[in-house]
């Protein structure tokens, strides 16, 4: 965890946000003792309806060739 003080913090504050957000909290200081630390806030994950999915795979059509094939085609034609 990275450690800023409190001027610092004002001054780079969208920067300080930013890494927060990534994961990677950050703790701020006044004289050099810790007031304060940001995080990111955890969102929570929306329910993956079971139906959906299957009826939405169930609509693609199947490819023509495996996955491994369509790479080694796409490195041997040179157009990656």
């Amino acid at each position: 965890m990275e450690s800023v003080n409190i001027a610092d913090a004002k001054a780079h504050l969208s920067e300080l946000v930013e890494r927060a957000a990534s994961g990677d909290p950050v703790c701020i200081t006044r004289r050099g003792k810790p007031v304060a630390q940001l995080t990111a806030i955890g969102t929570p994950r929306k329910a993956i309806d079971l139906k959906t999915l299957q009826a939405v795979t169930e609509g693609m059509p199947m490819q023509s060739e495996t996955a491994g094939d369509f790479i080694r085609r796409m490195r041997d034609e040179d157009r990656y």
